[in-house]
């Protein structure tokens, strides 16, 4: 059987919550809707190069060791045991905003690695890809976690249980469960909101918290919808990230008024996030906190999204 020979193949990589309330840099799950786009195309001159950024990408740099996706691609590259011969023209299609608390730059990284892989044959399973992406990711965010490239690469809820070694685990989810995403229009940078962070933490606080990441990991194995919304409370991080954004309290209040089991901040923010029972309440959680924001003249995105069980996959290829 003659394999064919690839020149071009285009990726596309999911948005995602990372920390999911209790689980700073340890739980994420894939959204569906917005992502990124990777074009991977073979080319005569050896090296990786990025001619194209457009869409909400901007102000990404064109240098391929500062922007997510050279950055994973070169590290992917790196790892053959045979060189490559050709270069590779990467071309990146922004549709999700920087900055955004969604993974932005995790699904860069992502799309990138998956399209080259595919590009090449594919040398490395999916998840093996994980090492590559986390190299991305650490460009844009300059910390070497898996949360939100995990999620975005494979798909579905997962807990990162060590970054080195790194050993990522994949969990079930409820098929009810529907996330309301809130985005104010507002760009908070993940390097900065890292940087505001305590540094130490006490006992009980660390106690607290490591009781609700094992109910949240028990609620998804026993279906358990309430159990889950429960343990989304963050005693840790929330309470110094949340000042950085607008309306944060009343949108918690708001969204558990109209029936949302749990609520708080997706990633770094500024986006929120709210777990639900049912598609039909996971918009009418969206409307209360469109209501709060409203209120505040900020300008707002809603996404309603089941759990994206499917995470990253090839769009095209020639």
């Amino acid at each position: 059987m003659t394999v064919k020979k690839l020149t071009f193949v285009r990726a596309f990589a999911p948005a995602s919550v990372a920390n999911v309330g209790c689980g700073f840099d340890v739980l994420g799950f894939a959204i569906d809707g917005p992502g990124d786009e990777i074009e991977a195309r073979l080319t005569g001159n050896r090296g990786v190069i990025i001619s194209q950024i457009d869409g909400e990408g901007g102000k990404l740099p064109y240098e391929t060791e500062k922007n997510t996706a050279g950055k994973a691609v070169m590290s992917l590259l790196n790892s053959l045991k045979t060189p490559l011969k050709n270069g590779i023209d990467l071309k990146i299609h922004k549709k999700m905003p920087l900055g955004s608390g969604l993974g932005s730059s995790a699904a860069s990284s992502v799309a990138a690695a998956v399209a080259v892989n595919r590009l090449l044959g594919e040398p490395y399973s999916r998840k093996d890809l994980l090492p590559f992406v986390i190299d991305g990711e650490y460009a844009a965010s300059g910390s070497p976690h898996a949360d939100n490239v995990a999620a975005s690469l494979l798909g579905g809820f997962i807990l990162v249980r060590s970054n080195d070694p790194l050993d990522v685990i994949s969990l079930p989810c409820p098929k009810d469960l529907y996330c309301t995403i809130i985005h104010p229009r507002i760009e908070i940078a993940t390097k900065q909101t890292r940087q505001i962070l305590r540094k130490q933490v006490s006992l009980s606080k660390a106690v607290e918290q490591w009781g609700n990441v094992g109910a949240m990991v028990a609620g998804l194995f026993k279906n358990d919808i309430d159990l889950i919304g429960r343990s989304m409370q963050d005693v840790i991080v929330e309470p110094t990230r949340s000042f950085l954004i607008p309306g944060f309290q009343k949108m918690k209040e708001a969204v558990l008024d109209h029936g949302a089991v749990g609520f708080s901040i997706s990633g770094a923010g500024p986006s929120v996030f709210a777990l639900s029972k049912s598609e039909e309440i996971a918009k009418k959680v969206g409307s209360g906190a469109g209501e709060v924001l409203e209120e505040l003249g900020l300008d707002y995105d809603i996404i309603i999204s089941a759990i994206n069980e499917k995470g990253a996959f090839i769009k095209d290829e020639q």
